[in-house]
């Protein structure tokens, strides 16, 4: 019976402490995973009010993709995305509180250079079938199945989909009127 007890007792410690540890980190990844606590730093304005008129929240599928959803790696890749998530914090922290000033078109370059592929198709899945797009179509083939030596990345077509200013919402579904109206 004691040497069933002891280690027993060592679980039940560790349950007790480990639950409330990781409820704690839940909560607190949950929290500060929305585009409204990023734009809490005011050097983020910028890019959470050009984001809120991007296609990227306002398009005819209702689908909102957030900041999470491009500037950290797929969620499927779970330490890496908790390590980039916990870094980006901290760099953005530190910048908040230590940086001589937030330069929007070098940070913007900063963020087109660390994006994969990944973080795109983890959304746009079905880029290869675009009955009425054949053009997009054969260049997505070309992205998607890449020759060696010919790699290309979603972003260096699609650059300026999100955080540029804009005087009205881009709604997706409206672009030819838009363009139609000098807007």
């Amino acid at each position: 019976m004691k040497r069933i007890f002891k280690p027993m007792l060592w679980v039940a410690v560790g349950l007790l402490l480990a639950f409330p540890l990781f409820s704690l980190s839940y909560y607190t990844m949950v929290r500060t995973s929305t585009p409204r606590f990023c734009a809490s730093c005011h050097e983020i304005h910028f890019a959470y009010n050009t984001w809120k008129t991007s296609t990227h929240v306002n398009n005819a599928q209702g689908f909102v993709a957030d900041c999470m959803d491009c500037h950290l790696p797929a969620p499927h890749d779970t330490v890496d995305f908790f390590y980039a998530k916990t870094l980006h914090g901290i760099k953005d922290v530190f910048m908040h509180f230590a940086g001589s000033g937030y330069d929007h078109h070098e940070q913007r370059l900063i963020a087109y250079a660390s994006f994969k592929n990944d973080q795109c198709l983890k959304c746009h899945r079905n880029i290869l079938y675009i009955p009425d797009k054949r053009g997009a179509m054969l260049a997505h083939r070309s992205v998607i199945y890449a020759r060696p030596g010919y790699e290309k990345r979603c972003v260096d077509c699609h650059r300026n989909l999100v955080h540029n200013a804009r005087g009205v919402y881009a709604y997706k579904q409206y672009q030819g009127y838009y363009r139609g109206n000098g807007l």
